[in-house]
């Protein structure tokens, strides 16, 4: 292991002193460390620090306006952008620092010829890859809602029981993503099936970024498994849709008519149709122009309930105006496939032998129980950078 081999991509604003004696090193130790070639510049490569401070000072002067809140939901929306940014920064000289840390315990290991700070710096240096691929991916999520919470949806397929049942394995998979990134995860609605699995679901991803990494889940998923609820142990293969929206601020302009709304109220059921509520606290709402139906049963307020559900209804709207403005591009570039059973965009096989393999990119992964535990970044970051060198193409 060569240990500077990670201080590479560590951004710095500075450059280490590369005329330390390293004599020792290549004598008494295979693991040593050696010195980082010239480091980033001073803007923090894909960090962007000096336009990030710019806007951000930008920023501040809008803050300082004595106008500046005259427009609450515009006040709102700048000083959430500016705590993005300051974000970004922080972290930046965070790892600038730790940076900084390192090339000072390097020169010390070499110096003592330590091998337990050689050690160290080994440490340190896997800390900081881990921390640098994260922030690395992070600045990949450049769209307008990549920020934003998500609202997940997903649908079982054709094929009854085994597809309810696909549908509840990929629920789970989800929320222990969720759980794992620290996001805050509720399920605002769910149909459960007739013998077991669900039928839908509706998951709210409460976080920064929720939206921006499950957009790569957006597609349709297939199982490939020796089928539990089969006597003859036949091989089946199962569908599940998974489509994901950005919740929309509470202050956008989506325009719903209360004409154009069927509101119904019913008592909310749990698995095999057994009643969990005495009251008639689910709602599902029709949206009679577009054809859309939500639906929440999750809290035992009728009330809160509908606000969930027009949480839900306001987002979906907003995808269907951004995706009609957006078609003429979409169309010309095939960026975004639709949800059909033809488009496949990952493949879960139990049997005969056990892989998942992400149809769009290539990626595998041979333990399945790991992926369907939650382990998802290897497909979303090689989604996202897909993505992101496309995005160059085209740009160039």
């Amino acid at each position: 292991m060569q240990l500077g081999a990670g201080l590479e991509r560590i951004p710095t604003a500075h450059k280490p002193d590369s005329g330390r004696n390293r004599s020792w090193c290549s004598k008494n130790s295979k693991n040593k460390p050696r010195t980082s070639p010239n480091a980033s510049p001073a803007s923090g490569g894909f960090f962007e620090v000096d336009s990030k401070l710019k806007e951000l000072q930008a920023l501040d002067e809008q803050v300082a306006a004595p106008d500046f809140w005259n427009d609450n939901a515009a006040a709102q929306k700048v000083l959430q952008r500016r705590a993005q940014l300051q974000r970004g920064i922080e972290l930046w000289e965070s790892l600038d620092k730790e940076r900084e840390d390192l090339d000072a315990l390097v020169a010390l290991s070499e110096e003592e010829e330590d091998e337990t700070l050689l050690g160290e710096c080994g440490e340190m240096i896997a800390s900081l890859e881990k921390k640098l691929a994260e922030a690395e991916l992070q600045s990949m999520l450049s769209g307008e809602h990549d920020a934003s919470n998500a609202l997940l949806t997903i649908n079982s397929g054709a094929g009854g029981t085994e597809s309810q049942d696909w549908a509840q394995m990929l629920l789970r998979m989800y929320l222990r993503w969720g759980e794992t990134h620290g996001y805050q995860v509720e399920v605002l609605d769910i149909q459960y099936g007739e013998e077991a699995g669900i039928k839908s679901a509706t998951v709210h991803f409460i976080g920064e970024y929720a939206y921006g990494y499950l957009k790569a889940e957006i597609g349709v998923h297939r199982l490939v498994r020796i089928s539990p609820f089969d006597a003859n142990k036949r091989r089946h293969t199962s569908f599940a849709s998974v489509f994901v929206y950005p919740e929309v601020e509470e202050d956008l302009e989506v325009e719903i008519r209360e004409d154009d709304l069927k509101i119904d109220v019913y008592r909310a059921s749990g698995p095999g149709g057994q009643g969990v509520n005495t009251t008639d606290s689910a709602v599902r709402i029709t949206h009679k122009p577009t054809g859309i139906v939500v639906q929440c049963q999750n809290e035992r307020s009728q009330h809160k309930n509908k606000a969930s559900a027009m949480k839900v209804l306001k987002a979906r709207l907003f995808e269907l105006e951004r995706e009609k403005q957006e078609e003429e591009r979409k169309e010309m570039e095939k960026q975004k496939k639709k949800i059909e059973w033809g488009s496949q965009i990952r493949s879960y096989v139990l049997h005969p032998y056990r892989m998942v393999k992400d149809l769009r990119t290539g990626v595998e992964a041979g333990n399945v129980d790991a992926v369907l535990d939650g382990d998802l970044d290897r497909f979303i970051e090689a989604y996202l950078m897909g993505e992101s060198r496309e995005d160059a193409g085209r740009e160039s």
